[in-house]
């Protein structure tokens, strides 16, 4: 029996393991033997806004975040709203950037009253990319709310929002999720002479709150209806935001003596965009279950040869429900919406009379709350009665999904030498495998008709299966021959077949040579063969309009990736589509490697090995982003749907295969080990270097390289990675430090400075390498104790400045988690119990 507890910690965040095993009995002189284990982990939160180094505001190193859904809301121009507005809004109807203010919607103030007229003073830019009141002459300014920080209209190319706000998404992400999570495993072995039967169990129960950023609410006439009134409530914010606009742009109206408004605005409700802080950040609550049961027999057949049999069943699955963060919209934001709901009377639009309604509110959900002025978007403290609003319109505690995947199997093997060879015995293997695969997915009631619609929440129904089932068989030999004393040869070959899919023969070979006992070559060559998943086949298509102003063709847009008013520059608002592809086919594999180890002396090795592995018909799936980059664009003639104009109105981003991968590289091993000062001093390092990562997501389109540059997706192509120890060992104790290396590599560049338009003195084209140290010491006390204290990031080594921000999903920050560790410095402390 022995106890074991580890713990992490990093002031405000930790991680708390408490783990032990028992056994009892003896296979060789009692006949069975019976062991279990338990552990118990606990993971706290870490947020984004507990470390500095997450700082998405910094644009003098070329970095900002592109956003105008901020604490402290931004106006908007938008349309009238039959409900909420129907005299309009303050600042008329929309226009974009390209329009011909003589063509804009009549309600529009820029086309009423002339474009000039909402010039950003001192320039000849046209003001409707988002006016807030932070950030106009007088304002407190953006920075003046923890996160904001001035819209970067130079750096993303977008100068029509001079006069927004934006807020670090970055600080509001979790870097850390909490977690909490009970494992166990039993096993129960009985010898039956020369033959073994055994019995095992192993299995988790986890809950995990999954959190991200606080919503955003975009005003939109229709599906999202943001208007905030002039009432008796709301009068001092209402008049304060008023004269901040008007007393910037005096078209708008008259500052002051509102009395006097010529233009007939005063009183109209403002439209906006608003990050909903007070409301709290996103969350799913998931609970996840996994079991998996086994029943294994080997033993003899008969001279040199054995069998092996087993038969198993392994289920995992996972329900949702709804945490913080979430509410109920209070409005129909889809004609089928409407249409499903049974609401005599229900439009695309109007009230959802089902939603919870507020106190004071008036109208549902959280369009009604924020309608009635009682939760105040123009301020980050909110009243008594706002807090109480959100809660009553809050869907906390919703089941949002559910899924289930079961696997049963049946394997059976044989292994034995078929004949004796100067240098040895052959060798040889026969197996069979068996398995029945089935998953099932479940959406929520609450997304259902009679059931009102919770804003911004991924229920899935679209993807809800009933089960579906996957039949695989194979069967595989190997034989691995002793040629001489100084060549061994192995080859194996596997046949799957899948149903649906057919079948696939993959073979390997591998060899080894040793022509002294210190020196030895090896290589291996194999295939492999992966079908899609259950989700990327069956899942529902759905189409989601694009919820951005800021895409442009870049087959027709000279600058890349931004509206402006080049021509060939406007902008483009395609719908997507997402969801499974029953017309995917496998990834197919092929690697080959070849090496060499050196052993010069017993503590002493070195091993070098050149591989290269290529993927072919990749299975993934396509972001807006990518699709519209100026190396992909050109082929996506499937992906990207244009209408008889040429312009682009659906994108295609289905699970699909997307092309191809190669990578090459090669792998270097170092041991050494010396007896020194009492003990045993060793040392060792174990290092990748890339020599090529390159991909192509058509077929048609050419190879370009990934090697030392940022992507969004994967792995990064880091040129050199390494991880380097040195440990001593006397007697009961043991000291170990270590280095853990990773190379730099291309930084990412915002449109304004990848176009060439501004340069920002601290922008750094290069990401800097990232090197921490560890160092632990393991002291064991009598026989029944061993305690192990560490350090890890023994000197607190913050991650390098990356640019990792991506406008079209606001996710990425100002570092990188595919590299470095959020956590800083933290200590280790174990305890492990032998009884």
């Amino acid at each position: 029996i022995n106890g074991f507890t580890d713990i992490t910690q990093r002031n405000d965040s930790a991680i708390y393991r408490l783990s032990g095993t028992a056994g009892y009995g003896d296979l060789g002189t009692q006949g069975f033997n019976i062991m279990g284990a338990v552990s118990k982990s606990w993971n706290s939160a870490l947020l984004g806004q507990d470390r500095d180094f997450v700082n998405g505001n910094q644009p003098e190193r070329g970095l900002s975040v592109d956003t105008r859904g901020t604490p402290i809301a931004t106006a908007f121009p938008a349309n009238p709203n039959s409900i909420f507005a129907p005299n309009g809004s303050l600042l008329g109807g929309t226009c974009t950037t390209n329009s011909n203010p003589a063509t804009c919607n009549a309600t529009a103030l820029d086309g009423r009253l002339g474009r000039p007229a909402m010039f950003i003073p001192g320039t000849t830019t046209w003001a409707i990319g988002g006016f807030n009141p932070l950030d106009l002459p007088g304002g407190a300014g953006c920075d003046s709310v923890d996160g904001g920080m001035a819209y970067d209209e130079v750096l993303w190319s977008l100068p029509d929002a001079r006069v927004a706000c934006s807020w670090d998404t970055g600080r509001a992400a979790v870097l850390q999720q909490p977690l909490e999570t009970l494992t166990y495993y039993g096993k129960a072995t009985v010898a039956l002479g020369d033959h073994r039967l055994a019995a095992e169990i192993t299995g988790s129960d986890a809950d995990s709150k999954k959190r991200f950023s606080h919503n955003q609410y975009t005003i939109n006439a229709i599906t999202m209806p943001l208007y905030y009134p002039l009432n008796a409530t709301t009068a001092a914010t209402y008049n304060s935001v008023y004269d901040a606009i008007a007393g910037t742009f005096p078209i708008v109206g008259a500052v002051g003596d509102r009395t006097v408004d010529t233009v007939g605005n005063y009183g109209k409700p403002i439209a906006y965009r608003w990050r909903n802080i007070p409301g709290g950040n996103r969350e799913y609550v998931t609970n996840t279950k996994t079991i998996r049961g086994a029943l294994t027999a080997e033993g003899p057949l008969g001279g040199t040869w054995d069998y092996r049999a087993g038969a198993s069943y392994a289920k995992s699955e996972a329900s949702s429900v709804l945490g913080t963060g979430y509410h109920y919209a209070g409005i129909f934001r889809s004609a089928a919406n409407a249409t499903a709901s049974g609401v005599a009377g229900a439009v695309n639009g109007g009230i959802d009379p089902r939603a919870p309604t507020a106190t004071g509110a008036g109208r549902p959900g959280i369009v009604g709350l924020l309608n009635s002025g009682i939760l105040n978007p123009f301020s980050v403290a909110q009243s008594d009665a706002a807090l109480a609003g959100l809660d009553a319109v809050s869907a906390e505690g919703t089941t949002l999904y559910g899924g289930q995947y079961e696997v049963k199997q049946f394997d059976a093997s044989v292994s034995g030498s078929l004949f004796d060879l100067p240098a040895g015995a052959v060798q040889v293997a026969l197996g069979a495998d068996y398995r029945r695969e089935t998953y099932s997915f479940n959406g929520s009631a609450a997304a259902v008709a009679g059931q009102p619609e919770i804003f911004n929440v991924a229920f899935d129904n679209v993807n809800a299966l009933t089960p579906k089932n996957r039949n695989v068989k194979a069967v595989y030999a190997e034989m691995s021959v002793p040629v001489l004393d100084m060549l061994e040869l192995t080859g194996a070959v596997r046949l799957d077949d899948y149903s649906g899919f057919g079948s696939s023969v993959n073979p390997k070979f591998t060899a080894r040579f040793s022509p002294t006992d210190w020196v030895m070559l090896r290589a291996s060559y194999n295939t492999g063969f992966r079908v899609p998943a259950f989700n990327q086949l069956f899942n529902g298509v759905t189409t989601t309009p694009n919820p951005g102003n800021s895409l442009s063709d870049t087959t027709t847009c000279p600058v890349d990736g931004r509206v402006n008013v080049t021509p060939g520059c406007a902008q483009i608002n395609p719908d997507s589509l997402a969801g499974g592809n029953l017309d995917l086919r496998p990834e197919k594999s092929e690697q080959y490697s070849v090496g060499i180890v050196f052993t010069p002396a017993p503590q002493f090795s070195a091993s070098v090995d050149f591989w290269s592995i290529a993927v072919d018909d990749v299975i993934g799936a396509f972001t807006l982003s990518n699709l519209l980059l100026r190396t992909n664009s050109p082929f996506a003639t499937q992906q990207l749907i244009r209408n008889t104009a040429g312009t682009i109105v659906l994108a295609d981003l289905r699970a699909t295969n997307t092309g191809s991968r190669r990578t090459e590289g090669l792998e270097l091993s170092l041991r050494g080990g010396v007896d020194a000062l009492g003990g045993v001093l060793s040392a060792g390092l174990d290092g990748t270097y890339l020599l090529k990562k390159e991909a192509k997501f058509f077929q048609s389109a050419p190879y370009f390289s990934e090697l030392g540059v940022f992507t969004y997706a994967g792995d990064l192509g880091l040129k050199w990675k390494h991880s380097a120890f040195i440990n001593y060992a006397v007697d009961d104790v043991m000291l170990s430090f270590s280095q853990i290396y990773r190379d730099g590599y291309t930084n990412q560049a915002l449109p304004g400075i990848a176009n060439g338009s501004v340069v920002r003195p601290d922008f750094n084209p290069k990401v800097k390498a990232y090197m921490i140290y560890n160092t632990s010491v393991s002291v064991d006390v009598l026989d029944q104790f061993r305690l192990t204290a560490g350090v890890r990031n023994l000197f607190d080594k913050d991650p390098p400045f990356a640019i990792t921000y991506d406008s079209n999903t606001g996710a990425g920050s100002s570092w990188e988690p595919r590299v470095a560790d959020p956590r800083g410095r933290s200590f280790t402390l174990s305890v492990e119990a032998k009884f």
